[in-house]
């Protein structure tokens, strides 16, 4: 199995991912949109008065997974990573988290006025370190495979 092929093939087809966080030993996880570039980093935008995007700003380790849903009897299959995440400054139209966040959602430059508000959803970014594979579909019996990403990316 070739497994960054198989992520990017899973990737276009879940809008969400689960984000983790952690503050002074004490976890959280919450559901933010996202999207990604060509190098498998993903971005999504929130509210800088989120708890995650607090934790974010003192504590930038993450870790998340993008799964679907499966009903009883369906073959799981989910991406899991860990990471770091920063919150971007000056992102413009020719920036990398606007163009793949407006491409996949549809969504135009009022984006870009919203960010400069105080109150406005900023643009982060998430550094993925290292990608995990957890697949039953095409493994059996299921199998977890591992991607250090840092290293692949060279």
């Amino acid at each position: 199995m070739n497994i960054e092929q198989t992520i990017r093939n899973y990737l276009p087809d879940i809008i969400h991912v689960s984000l983790a966080t952690c503050r002074d030993g004490q976890p959280w996880v919450c559901e933010v949109h996202y999207a990604y570039d060509e190098a498998l980093n993903l971005y999504f935008r929130s509210k800088m008065s989120r708890r995650h995007s607090q934790e974010i700003a003192s504590n930038n380790r993450i870790a998340g997974n993008i799964v679907t849903q499966h009903s009883q009897g369906d073959k799981p299959r989910g991406v899991y990573f860990e990471g770091t995440a920063e919150l971007l400054a000056d992102v413009d139209e020719q920036n990398v988290a606007y163009e793949v966040l407006s491409h996949r959602f549809g969504l135009d430059t009022k984006i870009l006025t919203d960010a400069q508000s105080p109150d406005g959803n900023k643009f982060y970014k998430i550094t993925v370190s290292k990608y995990y594979l957890f697949d039953a579909r095409e493994s059996s019996p299921s199998q977890k495979y591992e991607l250090d990403w840092a290293t692949a990316l060279g």
